[in-house]
C-alpha cells in the first residue's frame, strides 16, 4: 500500500501535519476538544448554582486550603511547559530528549493527581464529602472529572512512549504525540479557570 502523499512539500511542514489523513485526524482531535468544552461548561454551570447551597455543611472558605491547591497549579503549569519542550524535541527529531520532557511532564502530572487525591481525603475526614451539601457535590464532581481527564492523560502518553520505543518517530507517532500536547494544554487551561472561579473566589467569597 502506497503512502499518502503530502500535502505540502514545504520543508518546514511538520510531519504530523504533512500527510491528510493526519492533518484530518488532528482537526478532528480539535472537535473532540470542543465536546470537552461543553462538559466542563456544563460542570462549571452547576457549581456556579450551587455554589451557595452548603446546607448544614462548611462553606467554601471553610473548605479551601489554598496552600495545596497551590502546589498543584505549579505543578500542572511547568508540566505545560514541559509538555511544549517535548513537542520542540520531537520537531527537532531529538527523541532522546523528547522521552525525558515527557517523563517529566508525567512526574508532575502524577504529582498533580496524587496532592489532589490527598486533598479529597482530608475533606472527606474532616466531614466535608461530596454527600454533605449540594455545593459539596458540585465541586467534587467538577475537579474530580479534571483530575480523570488528567489521569487519562498521564496513562496515553506512557501508550505513546510504548509506541515511541517500537516505531520510532513515525508520522502517525508524531501526530499522537502532538494532539496528546494539545490534550494537555486543554487541561491546563480547565485548570486556570477552576482555581479562579472555584478556589480563589471560593476563599475570598
Amino acid at each position: 500500500m502506497s503512502r499518502p502523499a503530502p500535502l505540502l512539500e514545504d520543508a518546514h511542514v511538520p510531519l504530523e501535519f504533512a500527510h491528510e489523513e493526519q492533518a484530518l485526524r488532528i482537526s478532528g482531535f480539535w472537535m473532540f476538544l470542543v465536546t470537552d468544552v461543553l462538559i466542563f461548561a456544563s460542570l462549571f454551570a452547576s457549581y456556579a448554582v450551587y455554589v451557595g447551597q452548603v446546607a448544614m455543611g462548611p462553606t467554601p472558605a471553610q473548605v479551601f486550603d489554598l496552600g495545596p491547591v497551590l502546589a498543584e497549579t505549579l505543578m500542572l503549569l511547568t508540566s505545560s511547559f514541559t509538555a511544549g519542550l517535548a513537542i520542540w524535541q520531537m520537531r527537532r527529531g531529538q527523541t532522546r530528549w523528547l522521552v525525558v520532557w515527557l517523563l517529566v511532564t508525567l512526574g508532575l502530572g502524577a504529582g498533580f493527581v496524587s496532592t489532589e487525591v490527598h486533598e479529597f481525603v482530608a475533606d472527606v475526614l474532616a466531614g466535608a464529602g461530596w454527600r454533605t451539601s449540594a455545593f459539596l457535590s458540585a465541586f467534587f464532581l467538577l475537579v474530580s472529572t479534571h483530575g480523570a481527564h488528567v489521569t487519562f492523560g498521564i496513562l496515553w502518553a506512557l501508550g505513546l512512549l510504548a509506541q515511541l520505543g517500537r516505531r520510532g518517530l513515525s508520522a502517525v507517532v508524531r501526530r499522537k504525540l502532538y494532539t496528546f500536547a494539545l490534550y494537555w494544554h486543554f487541561l491546563d487551561i480547565i485548570w486556570v479557570f477552576i482555581f479562579t472561579a472555584v478556589y480563589l473566589a471560593g476563599k475570598i467569597a
